[in-house]
């Protein structure tokens, strides 16, 4: 089949960084082409030249047969490449309508022919399979699912050929992906081109036609994506084999570090009770809406509970602001690091000194820089940050490094407890790795922690112990070993099943 898109030898060099090294690439009229590879290997650099924004060094992109000059986004998007990025780019107060026609307005005798648009717009998702009646709702009025297939109808609206899908499910819930699917699918039988970018690799199966792996700025393997599996493909990512076992840890039999009782905060959860022990580290498992970030919330005080005990080694507290919990021995990582846990344009020193200012301060007022400075450049060894310096602003950080980061901010003040949510959320599979040996680490330190995660197989590889809350309260809890389905049976509210495959059926009637 002749290509829609191709790139051939594509080089592209920042000072004395070879980002690209004579990539071939190519994109077929309706197929869906995976590209995936750690942070760091030369994936968003391919994006930004073949969407215009960058010029490469060498090679050449052929568009429908027609040489395509580089670095210009204009021309690119004049024959037909369009990008989707994974936080929609949309504005908020206008309606859907008007922002698939933002720039190009349907005109009727000089004057927008809102009746034309809106009547486009309606047809447009019908064939995306999306609610018609959301073309007149205000962009902002939309959840963050329903915006980013909003993107993307924008971009089938301009006449898009190849279209390029930057992380798109990587803040959407799973019965949100399937709806993205449908129109991935409904893009595809019409004959778009889609680049497929994501680091949730179990997706490539389910959509990809075909699955391309970067590392170090080349191309090291382009198949069929049913000839490849998850663990193949994350094996291709690093370059080396994965451990694939789960953990074996021994738990120190001590009083409870963390014990709590019957917390409750309405409508979101009741009677949750649990502990963990110093030195483990507990899973807390739930499908989306289970309530399992509520209470990480709650025990952290940024939405406090509405009753129940929390115990910290005996001693019962009341949380009812994040100071109480840093004071009482908890730390935290956020689930949403962009805008929960690190300022882009600060440095590492600052990003990891931030909220401990009291503990580095001199006479209460100054900042202590030098030691501050200290304790990011032994965080940076501890925990294994790759940066030039301290220095260097934590938005020009890889994903997995800038959880590095906000991890390292969290153990400044040397915690007891710690609470994670979703402490892997949108890094590589090289980066999960360093992240849960730290994790596991600090659990053979000492710290009792507490794993607050949608990704099941990380739960499981990293727990000793794993809840699972249904509808906000614990339903069933199961020692290491247990089995994805026996869990996925329990998060849904099924039987236990003798097959992932029937988990996951009943997981898919529960959520849709």
């Amino acid at each position: 089949m002749e290509e829609l898109l191709a790139l051939t030898g594509i080089h592209k060099r920042y000072g004395g960084v070879q980002a690209l090294r004579g990539v071939d690439f190519d994109v077929r009229p309706g197929e869906v082409h995976a590209l995936v590879g750690e942070n760091g290997a030369g994936k968003s650099t391919l994006i930004k030249i073949i969407s215009g924004a960058e010029a490469p060094d060498e090679g050449t992109i052929m568009m429908g047969g027609t040489r395509l000059a580089g670095g210009s986004t204009t021309a690119a998007l004049k024959a037909g490449i369009a990008t989707v990025y994974q936080e929609p780019q949309l504005f908020g107060e206008l309606s859907v309508a008007e922002n698939v026609f933002l720039g190009r307005e349907l005109r009727r005798r000089r004057l927008v022919d809102w009746t034309a648009q809106r009547r486009h717009v309606t047809d447009l998702l019908k064939r995306l399979g999306l609610d018609p009646a959301i073309a007149d709702v205000r962009v902002a009025d939309l959840p963050v699912a329903e915006q980013q297939l909003v993107s993307i109808a924008k971009a089938f609206a301009h006449r898009a050929k190849v279209l390029i899908l930057d992380e798109p499910s990587a803040i959407l819930t799973d019965a949100e992906i399937e709806t993205l699917f449908g129109a991935i699918r409904a893009m595809r039988a019409e004959g778009v081109g889609i680049i497929y970018i994501s680091h949730r690799l179990d997706e490539l199966t389910l959509i990809a036609d075909r699955v391309t792996v970067m590392r170090d700025g080349a191309i090291v393997a382009s198949r069929r994506a049913d000839e490849l599996s998850v663990h193949e493909i994350a094996e291709l990512m690093v370059g080396r084999a994965l451990e694939t076992q789960r953990v074996t840890r021994e738990v120190p039999d001590a009083p409870p570090a963390l014990s709590v009782r019957g917390l409750r905060r309405a409508r979101q959860f009741s009677d949750v009770t649990f502990h963990v022990l110093p030195g483990e580290v507990v899973g807390l498992y739930g499908l989306v809406g289970s309530g399992t970030g509520a209470v990480a919330r709650a025990l952290y005080g940024i939405d406090p509970a509405d009753g129940g005990e929390v115990e910290i080694k005996g001693r019962t507290l009341r949380l009812t602001r994040p100071a109480d919990a840093v004071a009482a021995g908890i730390a935290m990582l956020p689930a949403n690091r962009k805008v929960q846990g690190v300022f882009a344009s600060k440095s590492i020193a600052f990003n990891i000194s931030v909220g401990h200012l009291k503990l580095l301060s001199r006479f209460r007022f100054w900042v202590d820089r030098r030691r501050e400075r200290a304790v990011a450049r032994d965080f940076l060894r501890r925990i294994a940050i790759k940066a030039p310096s301290v220095s260097t602003p934590v938005g020009t950080l890889s994903g997995g490094n800038q959880q590095k980061v906000v991890l390292a901010r969290s153990l400044v003040e040397r915690p007891e407890i710690l609470v994670l949510e979703e402490p892997t959320q949108g890094v590589d599979i090289g980066a999960k790795e360093e992240i849960h040996q730290i994790i596991l680490d600090l659990a053979n330190a000492g710290s009792a922690v507490l794993v607050v995660s949608t990704d099941l197989p990380e739960v499981l590889r990293l727990a000793d112990r794993v809840l699972v809350l249904r509808d906000g309260r614990i339903t069933a809890e199961f020692p290491r070993g247990a089995s994805q389905a026996q869990v996925l049976a329990a998060a849904a509210g099924a039987a236990e099943h003798t097959s992932l495959d029937d988990a996951r059926e009943a997981v898919a009637e529960e959520v849709g």
